[in-house]
């Protein structure tokens, strides 16, 4: 398997991330069930994310849900502001190893407020 430098990795990040910025508004981090209902929809900045260093970037704020729908989390869904999906995250309870750890668990209640704190991107060398 070959070997990716910084430059090439840090290209890579940055064609990933800039993806969540197309389309005329702020890209959108959205919760789903199963079957892909809606739990809790978080908004990005625009831009979403700064430039990749070292083969990773780093987040802008993340706007809180404060009034989740509410439901089981499955997985997670980065959409654009045109509400294309570009990634599919999954989604666990803490020390899970999913692409994001829900601190409280998986069910999130009707009305509660969801937040994201850390939602790095980032491309291995190997």
């Amino acid at each position: 398997m070959p070997t990716l430098e910084v430059t090439a990795r840090n290209a890579a990040v940055n064609s990933i991330v800039d993806l969540i910025d197309a389309g005329a508004g702020a890209g959108t981090l959205i919760f789903e069930t199963s079957g892909d209902a809606e739990v809790a929809t978080l908004t990005f900045s625009d831009p979403a994310y700064g430039a990749a260093s070292g083969g990773t970037a780093q987040e802008n704020a993340i706007t809180s849900d404060t009034s989740a729908t509410g439901g089981v989390v499955e997985h997670a869904s980065i959409k654009d502001s045109n509400a294309l999906k570009q990634l599919e995250l999954t989604c666990t309870a803490p020390s899970g190893g999913g692409d994001i750890e829900i601190t409280g668990g998986l069910t999130i209640g009707a009305g509660a407020t969801v937040s994201c704190s850390d939602l790095s991107v980032t491309m291995p060398a190997t």
